[in-house]
């Protein structure tokens, strides 16, 4: 088990850098199509209006943590599909 534990571990971990890049660039791209200009490096700047930096850390943060949450659902199920169980840190949950 710990064999399987171990590669859940590494596939999650692929899975969610992967998505995390992925969704990061379609949110840059998505928003220079949408505001005509490139995302701000730093929202934090004094010279990035409040408005716009309110908009790019919450699209950005939905657009990452939605895209993690999916990977590690894939992640998951590829593990359940290839062993007939669960990972070892998740557990069935009631729906």
């Amino acid at each position: 088990m710990a064999s399987g534990s171990k590669a859940y571990s590494a596939l999650g971990l692929v899975a969610t850098l992967a998505a995390t890049m992925a969704a990061r660039k379609a949110m840059s791209a998505a928003w220079k199509l949408s505001t005509g200009k490139q995302p701000p490096s730093n929202p934090e700047h004094p010279d990035v209006s409040m408005g716009e930096a309110v908009m790019w850390a919450v699209a950005s943060g939905v657009a990452v943590g939605l895209a993690r949450m999916l990977a590690g659902r894939k992640a998951a199920d590829y593990y359940r599909r290839s062993t007939g169980h669960l990972p070892p840190n998740l557990e069935d949950v009631s729906v």
